[in-house]
């Protein structure tokens, strides 16, 4: 055990000592190596944005079993599933009116999940919710979300109203997590389930940025012309990037604590 640890150690060790610049293209260069992966095991990419939502239902599942299991909503951002269940709505009523799939379907459930951890933080597990930690103003996300897609939206034949709203869930869907790493940045200490969580979020987030950078290669750029002209295909790609991208860091101590045995992830000061 304590020789597969110590290659380990050594790499983050060696990891944590490089400058930023350093960090950040061998944080780049790992995702082109996944995203090399990911295009010659999965032939179908369009099942790599399904993948993506089941892992999000995945990670609202280990949230349901955390609320029943130890009847505490500790560690949890209430403002987070807000966000989550108010992208998730507008997305769904985008979905039912300009085009109904397995997606849609899929974005049902995990909403009627994700308004049952509402209900259980807000009214049974009241008590338990550290409403102190939880201090992220969410307007300072919601507003330019909102002005952002009234300025850059799809340029398709639906009503004017419907693709504002599109581009709004979209908008809102890369920052809904800023709440739920704030509770992390000042509590310092997050339990598993929570972990498991914020982890299963992030693997999501890789899975359906990995589906529209693959899918912009495969087709030499045409998909961005499909989704439209001006400057929101470029808009929706940048907001998968910047959800992958805000949630890296954490994965990374997430998965060197799980390496190194840890039950209990201790992030160091600075960390998301």
């Amino acid at each position: 055990m304590k020789a597969t640890k110590r290659p380990i150690h050594t790499a983050s060790t060696w990891f944590r000592r490089q400058p930023p610049q350093m960090k950040a293209f061998l944080a780049v260069a790992c995702g082109v190596m996944a995203l090399m992966f990911l295009r010659m095991v999965v032939h179908n990419h369009d099942n790599l944005f399904v993948a993506a939502e089941a892992v999000h239902a995945l990670g609202i599942s280990l949230l349901i079993y955390k609320l029943t299991k130890e009847n505490s909503c500790a560690g949890l951002s209430l403002k987070c599933q807000e966000l989550t269940a108010m992208f998730l709505g507008v997305r769904l009523y985008c979905s039912f009116v300009m085009e109904y799939d397995i997606h849609t379907l899929l974005d049902l459930a995990t909403l009627g999940t994700t308004l049952w951890v509402i209900y259980m933080m807000r009214i049974t597990l009241n008590s338990t919710y550290m409403d102190d930690k939880d201090n992220f103003a969410i307007h300072y996300v919601i507003i330019p979300c909102a002005a952002l897609s009234f300025l850059i939206h799809p340029a398709t034949t639906h009503h004017i109203v419907n693709r504002i709203l599109w581009a709004f869930c979209v908008y809102l869907e890369a920052v809904s997590v800023l709440p739920q790493l704030r509770v992390m940045q000042n509590t310092k200490i997050v339990e598993p389930f929570t972990a498991h969580y914020v982890f299963a979020l992030g693997i999501a987030r890789f899975l359906s940025c990995a589906h529209w950078v693959l899918q912009v290669i495969d087709t030499r750029g045409r998909l961005l012309t499909a989704l439209g002209y001006g400057l929101w295909p470029s808009m929706v790609l940048l907001s998968e990037i910047i959800q992958t991208f805000i949630l890296a860091d954490f994965c990374y101590y997430y998965v060197k604590s799980l390496f190194g045995g840890q039950l209990v992830l201790r992030l160091p000061s600075g960390v998301v």
